[in-house]
């Protein structure tokens, strides 16, 4: 049977229902969000003359749980208009409207009873066939199946989302005995291709696979913590980003899921895991059960393990002392090996670094890593049947960015088995095995694919996926050609693919050298090239440091010629003899969305946060950007609109450096372009899916497109227009003087100078145009005030 889902119904609409509700609208699909009725009016009703019969009442709890989620911050929803694809109503009077639905997701309380009775209604209209799964993080799946039909129970299993559903990508599916193979097999490549997951099948176990190691980790860390005398600030320093961990790192993190919602996990654990042989570490300690019963419970109660406050200088934040239980300002601690650490940017060799360090920090490391790999060792094969699995839930829910058995793998299996045997900590049976077979590895990579050991065959197996992903890293036996910063990969079947590494994967002279030689190797000997990266950013522009030197040292000609470079690279990306594709993610700022605009396509991820920004700093885009941009608006003149409109758009996004918040947003901001340029849910099939495309183009015929001459560019008329805009704003206190001289040179260059008439030009003429305003406000005291703040603290001052 082959299944569509064109609409859900979503029974719940607390955090998780609305939030889960909003990301199915976000690619397309319709939904019904229902909630219970309430039971008594409010103030508000009672002032109107409500009674509990009308329907604004009886809607109230859903529509205002709805509400309250799309104002949240980063936002629930791709685009603001997929709102209109929500429905909502009550239990009451809208449950009969589930018959019409493709998929029924439970997402009331964490109470088997509660949940039960839902069922119990769910069943007298559901239409046989329609899948029905439950967001539960705790409750063991097959409880909620007892008394169902046995078409309900076939056609039910576990759906568990991470909060925020939209940016946490991973989906544990957990199946009953009674679930039938084949709905399993459909949630996991729909939630894969269409919702943009990391699936992961898990067995029906307490906690499931990441909240089991995931809370295990933050306990661990809580008990080590008091060993070692550490304080909150301390433990945050040691475990965020600098190992690959989000900002949040652990005691931020237990803030904004809720620490009753941490404690319930832990406890659950404790309460239904009898055998587990590290069980005395989910046991909470006093300072966490105090802090629960003070009701500091994190972000959804405003305190928590940190505080917000404002003060006369502004807003701070405080940091709890849990000896005295107390808020303090918080503390920027320091370990020598991390500070000796921090300038590595390659994260593997940063952590073998600190799990080698001999001090505080290296002992938290090592005492953390015997912990963990101990754990996880001997969760194989409670919690999942292998061992990858256990590594995509981590880096999937809990954002790590190397999973565990990963790192385990990255410090040596072997020297730290016998470094966790002399502290007493003893691993599994069969990873003993495995080192007694001569096997030291749980992954390795073989002819670009990655293999995992498996347990059951004491053999290595290829991971699931290796056919349908692209993953740079495992071709390194496919490098055509690199530098110090890139490396240009075969692909297979005619393309290339360059991927660079720099700091925020920013780009300087190395990085254009790559993308130019990598052209002239796709020219000479492939069908397409593909500019992708698998860094946390695809790029955060041009490099801000090497525009200051020059800037501030009158390097002029210099940077002259570093701009040129910069422009004749993205107009060779366009008038190639081979097509090009850019496939962006993250963040895509200045440089990295001028290479966007100039591709023959743009293959973006979801979760790309694309625009123009150079404004922030005191500049104008000066690689083809604002060139690309009056193109652009030019195109649109001969669709029938008022000439100045569309330009006055592209005029506005480049000068309120708007980036958007998505990928499907940076078409509403006319960077990625309608029925041509596409987005990939699942980041990780970015690559490929930029593979599929670019050869779609090759065998379609691809003719290197002729340069333009033909731009119709407005001169004075909207350059006045444009000018008085700008004026308004500034006499109005919106912008600064130093905003308004940046504005004006960007309405010249758009307007194509002070010409008397509206004008056909060249793209060469606007990009001499955009130069010459780019190199005179590096030479602007102020743009070096907010280059030079930029390098400092990563923020541009307003000046």
């Amino acid at each position: 049977m082959k299944r569509h889902i064109h609409k859900v119904a979503v029974l719940g609409s607390g955090v998780m229902g609305s939030r889960i509700a909003a990301h199915f609208a976000g690619i397309g699909v319709q939904v019904l969000l229902l909630d219970i009725a309430p039971k008594e009016l409010n103030d508000a009703e009672k002032a109107k003359g409500l009674t509990l019969e009308s329907k604004a009442v009886r809607n109230r709890i859903v529509n205002d749980a709805l509400q309250s989620t799309l104002k949240s911050n980063p936002s629930p929803v791709y685009t603001k208009d997929v709102v209109k694809l929500i429905r909502t109503g009550n239990f009451t009077d809208d449950m009969s409207q589930i018959a019409n639905v493709d998929w029924i997701i439970e997402v009331v309380v964490e109470n088997l009873d509660v949940k039960k009775s839902v069922f119990e209604q769910v069943e007298k209209f559901r239409k046989a066939g329609t899948l029905i799964t439950s967001n539960t993080s705790g409750i063991p799946i097959h409880l909620m199946a007892e008394g169902r039909s046995e078409d309900f129970r076939k056609h039910f299993c576990g759906t568990h989302f991470f909060n925020p559903p939209r940016y946490l990508r991973l989906l544990e599916i957990i199946p009953t005995p009674h679930t039938d193979p084949a709905i399993i097999s459909f949630l996991m490549e729909y939630g894969d291709l269409y919702l943009g997951k990391t699936t992961v099948l898990c067995k029906d176990t307490p906690a499931f696979i990441a909240n089991r190691v995931g809370v295990f980790s933050i306990m661990a860390i809580f008990h080590i913590m008091q060993e070692m005398n550490l304080n909150i600030d301390e433990v945050d320093t040691l475990t965020g980003p600098v190992i690959g961990r989000p900002k949040s790192a652990t005691f931020r993190t237990a803030d904004v899921v809720g620490i009753d919602t941490l404690v319930k996990v832990a406890k659950g654990v404790k309460e239904n895991c009898p055998n587990d042989e590290a069980i005395d570490i989910f046991v909470i300690p006093p300072f966490l059960e105090k802090v629960v019963e003070n009701k500091w419970l994190g972000d959804k109660t405003g305190q928590g393990f940190y505080k917000k406050t404002k003060g006369e200088g502004g807003k701070e934040i405080l940091t709890l002392n849990l000896q005295t239980m107390e808020y303090g300002p918080k503390q920027r601690p320091k370990f020598a090996s991390l500070e000796a650490a921090k300038p590595v940017e390659d994260l593997k060799q940063r952590l073998r670094m600190l799990a080698a360090a001999t001090d505080k920090a290296g002992q938290f490391y090592q005492q953390f890593h015997a912990l963990l790999f101990a754990y996880i060792s001997n969760r194989i094969p409670e919690i999942a049947d292998d061992l990858y699995k256990v590594d995509d839930a981590m880096k999937a829910g809990f954002g790590w960015e190397i999973g565990a058995f990963e790192t385990w793998d990255l410090l040596g299996v072997e020297k730290t088995v016998q470094a966790m045997a002399e502290k007493g900590i003893k691993v599994a049976k069969w990873v003993e095995e495995m080192l007694a077979k001569g096997i030291k590895h749980f992954y390795k990579v073989e002819n670009g694919k990655k293999y995992y050991y498996d347990i059951a065959s004491q053999d290595y197996k290829v991971l699931p996926g290796a056919e349908t992903f692209i993953i740079l890293e495992n071709l390194s036996g496919n490098v055509v050609w690199k530098n110090s910063a890139c490396t240009l990969y075969d692909i297979g079947d005619g393309i290339v693919t360059l991927d660079w590494k720099t700091k925020m994967n920013t780009i300087g002279g190395e990085v254009l050298e790559g993308v130019n030689k990598a052209i002239d190797r796709a020219e000479k000997d492939y069908r397409g090239l593909i500019l992708a990266n698998e860094g946390a950013n695809f790029s955060a522009g041009a490099n801000v440091g090497m525009i200051f030197m020059l800037a501030a040292e009158q390097e002029y000609d210099e940077l002259d010629m570093a701009v040129r470079l910069f422009q004749k690279t993205t107009m060779r990306l366009r008038y190639s003899s081979i097509p090009t594709i850019v496939a962006p993610h993250a963040l895509t700022l200045g440089g990295g969305c001028e290479m966007c605009l100039h591709a023959d396509k743009v293959q973006a991820a979801a979760e790309a946060y694309i625009g123009l920004v150079e404004l922030g700093v005191g500049l104008i885009p000066g690689g083809g950007g604002t060139k690309e941009m009056t193109v652009r608006a030019s195109d649109e003149f001969k669709e029938g609109r008022i000439e100045e409109e569309p330009l006055k758009d592209r005029f506005m996004a480049i000068a309120m450096a708007k980036v958007s918040t998505s990928g499907k947003e940076a078409f509403d901001l006319g960077i990625l372009r309608a029925g041509h340029d596409e987005i990939t849910m699942n980041q990780s099939r970015l690559i490929a899916d930029a593979k599929r495309s670019i050869l779609q183009i090759a065998e379609e015929g691809y003719t290197r497109p002729v340069e333009r001459k033909d731009i119709k560019v407005l001169g004075r008329g909207a350059l006045g227009m444009l000018l008085t805009g700008i004026h308004s704003m500034r006499f109005g206190n919106y912008i600064s003087d130093h905003d308004a001289k940046i504005a004006g040179k960007l309405a010249y260059v758009m307007c194509g100078g002070d010409l008397t008439e509206a004008s056909v030009v060249s793209e060469q003429y606007l990009l001499d145009l955009e130069r010459e305003a780019f190199l005179s406000l590096a030479g602007e005291r102020k743009t070096l005030e907010r280059l030079q703040s930029v390098i400092k603290t990563g923020k541009p001052i307003r000046n």
